[in-house]
């Protein structure tokens, strides 16, 4: 059976908030909340495979404390955008 895209982005918001770390729970649900709703279908294939990825890689991304992988580089600019605060201080 083929998910819909309202599925999709309820379970995209899920695992946004569910990560493991406070601080990945905080970054990710605030992004999700913000964005998912506005993606196209790529744009949510891209966050799904974001989510795939190790907590402490992500956050270290966000927080730029190591380069991000090519692939994720726009969507992990995008989310480190809203993230100001959480990962540095304002």
């Amino acid at each position: 059976m083929t998910e819909t895209r309202d599925t999709m982005i309820k379970r995209l918001r899920m695992r946004s908030m569910r990560r493991g770390i406070k601080e990945m729970d905080l970054i990710l649900s605030d992004f999700a909340d913000r964005n998912l709703a506005d993606m196209d279908a790529a744009g949510l294939t891209l966050y799904d495979a974001l989510l795939e990825e190790n907590d402490h890689d992500i956050y270290g991304w966000i927080a730029g404390q190591f380069p991000t992988p090519p692939e994720y580089l726009a969507l992990v600019t995008q989310i480190a955008a809203g993230a100001t605060g959480v990962v540095r201080p304002e």
